[in-house]
């Protein structure tokens, strides 16, 4: 039997090499399907890493509330519209939640900075010194402000890897330069380390940070004293985030006043949250392509059942004379199934070439990360094998139930 199907393989090539023109242009539909999985599943890899790596830069195990959607005069406001959490707030919450390691506060705006001649639009964040040990930032040069500066509303300033190569001339040191901010002198005392994009897409090397209680007296203003724009709060363990966002949920109903049948007026978001929802986006997209990509491998194996429709009644008399000498109906069913199978090979084999090419492309022309997995090639690959099977099977079967008699007399 092993000798039969080496013999059998062996005369597939030889009659698919004899029409080679014919052949590549059934196997195509089989290497645009599976070049097309490999690199469309490699992309949504790729891109589920960097979210990964997003969610990872905002710090470890963090927690942030956001005040809620308030109405006012009859008008809905957004997620973050209303003034409903406080520094009180935050601090409260490190004193009867167990569970977190710390908690900060920050209020942003965007405003105009000016060093010498130049200037750039940026966002100002007024921030708690604990808010830079939360989101886990470090600095490529120089280092944070301290609680003494906070209390002593200090005018320094950390700035973003963006707004330095705005601002500053290549090679320039920032630190224990002044730059302005709404007209008022403020020293960088730090260079932050580059952090890349958020897991939202904005740029979070594009900032600034200055002590919240300067921020609040002589830069953004405030119109409730002691108001702020997020909370931020961190845990030791990942697995005490769930119990940690109960506990700020029951402390803030209870500062805010809030009864059983009203909503909260803040919104807890976590990483774990964020990144869920990341990747499911991912994943949503990834599971688009991966389908529309399979439906080549269909076109291909369609094309496979045609080309050997028409090979067998090309050879029926060839299959005529070879059940004349003896050859069985299994032998008959087994040589297209084969035929079949060996487009589907190589074309597989073929597509994983231009699919892993195709990937490496991608990366160095449109910037997308590729991630190129052992997993995807061998699903691609043996899913183009079960459509060549599976479409072979029609015509080997009719092949094989040809009569005889009637095959020798096919002209």
């Amino acid at each position: 039997m092993g000798a039969f199907i080496w013999l059998t393989v062996l005369t597939a090539f030889r009659i698919l090499f004899r029409n080679r023109m014919r052949a590549g242009l059934t196997m195509l539909g089989i290497i645009i399907g599976v070049g097309a999985v490999i690199a469309m599943v490699s992309i949504g890899h790729g891109a589920k890493a960097v979210v990964q790596a997003q969610v990872a830069s905002m710090g470890t195990n963090v927690i942030i509330v956001l005040p809620g959607a308030t109405t006012v005069g009859g008008v809905r406001g957004s997620q973050g519209s209303g003034v409903t959490l406080t520094l009180s707030d935050a601090l409260e919450l490190k004193k009867r939640v167990p569970l977190l390691s710390e908690t900060g506060w920050s209020k942003r705006d965007v405003m105009q900075i000016v060093y010498g001649n130049k200037n750039w639009n940026t966002p100002v964040n007024g921030i708690s010194p604990s808010y830079l040990t939360i989101r886990d930032w470090s600095y490529s040069s120089g280092g944070p402000f301290t609680q003494a500066d906070m209390e002593a509303g200090a005018r320094v300033a950390l700035i973003g890897q963006t707004v330095v190569e705005n601002l500053y001339d290549v090679g320039e040191e920032p630190v224990g330069s002044v730059i302005r901010i709404k007209n008022v002198p403020f020293r960088v005392i730090g260079v932050l380390a580059p952090k890349g994009q958020s897991a939202q897409g904005s740029d979070q090397d594009d900032i600034i940070f200055i002590p919240f209680s300067t921020a609040e007296r002589k830069v953004l203003g405030t119109q409730f004293l002691g108001s702020v724009g997020a909370l931020f709060a961190s845990t030791d363990h990942p697995d005490d985030l769930p119990a940690a966002v109960e506990g700020i949920r029951e402390v803030l109903r209870a500062r805010h006043r809030l009864q059983p049948e009203q909503q909260d007026d803040f919104t807890i978001r976590t990483q774990v949250d964020i990144g869920l929802v990341q990747e499911g986006t991912s994943q949503t997209l990834t599971l688009m392509m991966f389908s529309v990509a399979s439906i080549s491998l269909l076109v291909g194996g369609i094309g496979i059942m045609n080309i050997l429709l028409v090979s067998v009644t090309e050879r029926t008399r060839e299959i005529g004379v070879r059940m004349a000498v003896g050859a069985k109906r299994r032998h008959i069913l087994m040589q297209f199934l084969i035929e079949a199978m060996t487009l589907s090979l190589v074309g597989g084999l073929l597509g994983i070439v231009f699919g892993v090419i195709g990937a490496q492309i991608t990366t160095v022309v449109a910037g997308w990360p590729t991630i190129i997995s052992a997993e995807s090639i061998l699903v691609a690959f043996f899913f183009s094998l079960a459509v060549g099977l599976f479409f072979g099977l029609y015509p080997a079967n009719k092949a094989s139930r040809l009569n005889p008699i009637e095959a020798l007399r096919y002209e």
